[in-house]
């Protein structure tokens, strides 16, 4: 198993560790809820919802999330800043985990950022997030609110392979501290199926670089994949576990695996390679850093 030669360093956000060497910490899981296509969203520009529904699969996540150990948080997305304040304060009094709040340009992201900081969320709350587009008006927003904690994006579109990943990773992690940001959150992009394998690499290269906190997103491309289901019914799944377990064993500290949904099928899937990879560690001297660890929950 990898371990990093670069030091490696560990965030608290909202009360969930995140970083590390592999084994030292379980795999922080990430599900998406309101996002394009969520079809528990009756109307998007209002942020009209089913609301039952919207709390079954925030606690269904919880109620994994507890069994096997494995950390969560909750990407909220909105279409504009009406509907985004009513997920964050909807989703913020069933669950306390982190809150990813996801917005389609940094002014529905800042309003919606300073309504959280408001009720009280500005130790749960990541902005989510800076990307190759970032100019100084966000900068400045973002240093102006106070925001600590945000998502800085790998695509680089002048070279999306992982050394582009990590130059330019490099360049918006130095704008973000010089914005205020002190705990960042390193995402590699993946573009489609083949290139699974460029962000599982990538994040590595970044971890090895940067020594923070990093993870990636490879099960959304599957769903795009028309091949996938030429081997059965159950065969999605199966890929989504090869999917998995690549981005664990190159090192991901946390994986935003797309709708919440499909957290009964993650959460396990993860938690079995945490402890795999965590046993691994412990024959090597390295020691998970908490109990409430799949090695201890789930083996």
């Amino acid at each position: 198993m990898l371990k990093f030669s670069k030091e490696q360093r560990i965030f608290e956000i909202g009360g969930v560790k995140v970083g590390g060497q592999p084994g030292e910490l379980p795999t922080v899981l990430i599900g998406s809820i309101f996002h394009k296509g969520h079809k528990i969203v009756k109307d998007r520009k209002q942020g009209i919802f089913d609301r039952r529904r919207a709390k079954s699969l925030i606690l269904a996540q919880k109620e994994f999330s507890l069994k096997t150990g494995n950390p969560r948080m909750l990407d909220v997305v909105g279409e504009n800043s009406e509907a985004l304040k009513k997920y964050i304060q909807f989703v913020s009094e069933l669950d306390d985990c982190p809150i990813l709040i996801n917005g389609p340009n940094f002014n529905v992201r800042i309003s919606s950022m300073k309504f959280a900081f408001e009720i009280g969320l500005e130790e749960r709350v990541i902005y989510n997030s800076i990307n190759y587009t970032f100019s100084e008006r966000e900068a400045e927003a973002l240093k102006d609110l106070g925001v600590k904690a945000a998502l800085i994006q790998a695509f680089n579109p002048r070279n999306p392979r992982p050394k582009g990943m990590v130059s330019i990773i490099k360049e918006l992690l130095k704008a973000a501290m010089d914005a205020g940001v002190d705990r960042a959150l390193l995402l590699t992009p993946i573009l489609d199926v083949p290139s699974i394998g460029l962000g599982a690499e990538g994040l590595w290269m970044i971890k090895n670089e940067v020594g923070l906190p990093t993870g990636t997103v490879p099960l959304g491309v599957i769903g795009k994949w028309k091949r996938s289901t030429e081997f059965g019914e159950v065969s999605k799944k199966m890929f989504w576990a090869g999917a998995l377990a690549l981005s664990q064993a190159m090192g991901a500290d946390f994986i935003i695996y797309g709708s919440v949904a499909k957290a009964r099928y993650v959460f396990p899937l993860c938690a079995m390679v945490d402890a795999v990879i965590a046993y691994n560690a412990r024959m090597s001297g390295l020691k998970p850093l908490t109990r409430n660890h799949p090695l201890y929950k789930i083996l």
